[in-house]
């Protein structure tokens, strides 16, 4: 019997469709392909534990696994939730027929429940483009891929969840959308010029630099304030767009920095990292590609703080970025894009 089903790969800040093939034939073998990485290959013994924690057992016949497509590196973990549905669909479980039309992405305790994953923005922008109906998921980041629109999104606690709302045994309404700008007001918390007494000048280049998008760089004596009120820079610049929002929130969810409160950002986001920062660390890569502190601080502002005291090969790397307002970074395994649409602010004494 061969069953399919969809889930989703981040590559950069967005995502690429991977379909799930699980076939049964004659035999006792459990076989996965489809370039998994040791994450995805350890996924066998977290489905086989889920299984038998909820009363189910791994069929016993010859389970061939591919993960297509096949030249595409698959890491993490997760593919688990997937994975763990196909297998079922396969063994008569659920009815093949119940996940027409819907992708799959979550993490699997050994107990059955699903833990949360990373990049999960991406993967709801990718269900809505291509014209997928549901989203099922860790009930932890169900109000993340509820900002899209056309997209039901249903978030579930564990395997046996997922088993009944499959068979229609039961009801689940999809997750709703918070208004996230209409609390900006009440959720938006900087410091604020009005906390810095006296440096006018100071505050009034900065307000000239925001309007402008223009980089920005303070030296005075250590005390002077120059760290406060870079802090408050945020408060000034104009709040968020929707489409702004959503590219920043892409990039934090993409690096794991979102939760289930704070599903959106929609405050301006502020990064400052420490002078000790690799090259690597600020503008991304590694080999498992992450972004970088430039991306983090898309659509916001990157501060360094005692700019002198970085290194010079980091502070070399900043130059294309404040060109191009994004980072292309090529390795011999991937080249990925980065936005890096940043306000540089720095700091340092006389």
């Amino acid at each position: 019997m061969l069953v399919k089903l969809i889930s989703a790969a981040i590559h950069g800040v967005g995502a690429q469709p991977v379909w799930i093939e699980v076939h049964l034939s004659r035999g006792i073998r459990f076989s996965l392909v489809g370039l998994p990485d040791n994450a995805v290959r350890e996924s066998h013994e977290r489905i086989v534990s889920a299984l038998q924690v909820n009363g189910m057992d791994l069929p016993r016949k010859q389970i061939v696994i591919n993960m297509a497509p096949a030249d595409l590196r698959k890491e993490g973990t997760s593919y688990d939730l997937p994975l763990i549905v196909g297998i079922m669909a396969a063994g008569d479980y659920i009815p093949v027929d119940s996940f027409e039309s819907s992708l799959f992405i979550g993490e699997l305790s050994l107990d059955g429940h699903l833990q949360p994953v990373r990049g999960i923005l991406p993967v709801a922008v990718l269900a809505a483009e291509m014209g997928l109906k549901r989203l099922i998921l860790p009930e932890e980041n169900a109000p993340e891929a509820a900002v899209v629109k056309g997209l039901e999104v249903y978030g579930m606690k564990d395997i046996n969840e997922v088993v009944r709302f499959l068979k229609k045994e039961e009801k689940k309404e999809p997750q709703k959308c918070p208004d996230f700008f209409s609390e900006k007001s009440a959720t938006f918390h900087c410091p604020d010029f009005a906390d810095v007494k006296g440096q006018e000048e100071v505050k009034r280049a900065i307000e000239v630099a925001c309007a402008g998008g223009h980089n920005l760089i303070m030296i005075g004596p250590p005390g002077a304030g120059k760290t406060m009120i870079a802090n408050c820079i945020p408060g000034v610049l104009p709040p968020m767009t929707l489409q702004e929002s959503l590219e920043t929130t892409k990039i934090h969810s993409v690096a794991g920095k979102t939760d289930s409160v704070h599903a959106l950002l929609v405050e301006r986001p502020f990064r400052s990292p420490h002078h000790s920062i690799s090259s690597v660390a600020l503008i991304g890569g590694g080999s498992k590609p992450q972004p970088g502190e430039i991306s983090l601080a898309h659509n916001g502002v990157l501060f360094l703080d005692e700019l002198p005291e970085f290194q010079h090969s980091v502070l070399e790397v900043l130059r294309q970025p404040l060109e191009d307002r994004k980072i292309r970074i090529s390795r011999a395994s991937y080249a990925i894009d980065y936005p890096a649409g940043f306000m540089l602010v720095a700091s340092m004494n006389p």
